[in-house]
């Protein structure tokens, strides 16, 4: 089954700082995250992932919702073991492909982000929510247990909040998200969109190279022993110290003024 509308699946927008506005435009399906979604998604993360000018990649939702998770309709209309591991090894590269990314990756969240659009915001670097989002992984009220989402929310909140959510498929606020770690930050609807500007901006004022070097160790690290992340920050913190960068950063801070970037 293939999306039938004619306009894009994903729409693309970079202002010249290099800031990537990726708009998922489903809006009557909540954008949910069919076949020909995970498609478009995909080929506009490794088009950013190859461009040299991309700073920051912000993923958002058109119409009254984020992210509704995978389409049921497309699910159910084909099912196999074979169709349904093919599509769920779909969507993990598409959301590990958001970890790859040299740059950072915000999710400005809006309405429900609920199964796999929960999972989008938990893979996502960062996230920016409206007041009045929610946040489910509601497969478990379907007989089908979260477990791809699974991984991305226990690496994000605590296990025993991870785990009621999994469990229970109840929502939870824009406020618990923020106090349990699933989003850095809360603002009112008409605020949202300045928000993530903030904080675009900020990561925008410093150099490409630290921020990517420092994202892809941020993420290796997590994923070994204390010991070897030690090892591995050494090498990388020594690396970017002979970078330009990061050599006129310091010279600049001695010298007690602005670096020039």
């Amino acid at each position: 089954m293939t999306d039938t509308t004619t306009e894009p699946l994903v729409l693309r927008v970079q202002d010249a700082r290099g800031v990537v506005t990726l708009t998922m435009n489903r809006p009557s399906a909540f954008n949910a995250l069919s076949e020909g979604m995970l498609d478009a998604l995909q080929r506009e993360l490794d088009a950013i992932a190859a461009d040299a000018t991309a700073r920051v990649v912000v993923i958002k939702g058109a119409g009254r919702a984020f992210c509704a998770g995978h389409d049921l309709k497309e699910m159910r209309a084909e099912p196999s073991q074979d169709y349904y591991e093919r599509l769920f090894a779909q969507c993990g590269r598409m959301m590990m492909s958001i970890q790859r990314l040299p740059v950072p990756v915000i999710a400005q969240v809006h309405g429900i982000a609920t199964a796999a659009g929960c999972q989008l915001v938990a893979m996502c670097d960062l996230a920016v929510a409206t007041t009045d989002a929610r946040f489910a992984v509601s497969g478990v009220n379907l007989g089908l247990f979260c477990s791809t989402p699974s991984v991305a929310l226990s690496r994000n909140v605590g296990r025993k909040a991870a785990f009621e959510m999994l469990v229970t498929g109840a929502f939870i606020s824009a406020d618990q998200a923020l106090a349990r770690g699933l989003v850095n930050r809360v603002a009112a609807a008409d605020a949202l969109e300045m928000e993530v500007e903030t904080l675009a901006a900020s990561i925008v004022a410093k150099p490409r190279v630290a921020v990517s070097m420092g994202k892809a160790l941020f993420y290796r690290q997590l994923e070994t022993g204390i010991e070897a992340a030690y090892r591995d920050a050494e090498r990388t913190m020594a690396c970017n110290m002979m970078e330009e960068s990061a050599l006129e950063g310091v010279q600049a801070f001695i010298e007690k003024r602005s670096p020039k970037w």
